[in-house]
């Protein structure tokens, strides 16, 4: 399959559905959480899709290119570590906390595949 758009690639397909679920999870969240925790988790998971799709305009220029997949895995780890928050509020289940986890585990390594690997994405100078 020829990859055109950075919404081609698993990781984005994989970050988009996490980022999708944990905005229909979040709905659930206390009121008192809207400004904390609920935000942070959408706005962090959303990022990390975000960042993609920049990363993916700067493919021409790979220290560019790195950067952004840097700024990717930093905001799936912060996605991480506000599901843990999430599941010691008692505001998701430890299961629904381990699926989660584990899809940000699955990002996370093929962010760094791509930032330890980046010459297969990048686009060769004319």
């Amino acid at each position: 399959m020829k990859i055109e758009s950075a919404k081609d690639l698993r990781v984005y397909q994989k970050a988009y559905a996490l980022a999708m679920e944990l905005f229909e999870l979040s709905k659930e969240s206390p009121c008192e959480e809207r400004f904390a925790l609920t935000d942070q988790i959408r706005r962090s998971s959303r990022s990390v899709c975000a960042n993609l799709r920049e990363a993916w305009a700067k493919r021409r220029y790979p220290a560019h290119f790195v950067s952004k997949l840097t700024d990717c895995d930093g905001e799936n780890s912060e996605t991480d570590t506000w599901l843990d928050f999430a599941r010691d509020c008692n505001y998701i289940t430890g299961k629904h906390h381990k699926e989660m986890t584990s899809i940000c585990l699955e990002v996370g390594k093929m962010l760094g595949s791509m930032i330890n690997n980046p010459k297969p994405f990048l686009i060769s100078a004319p």
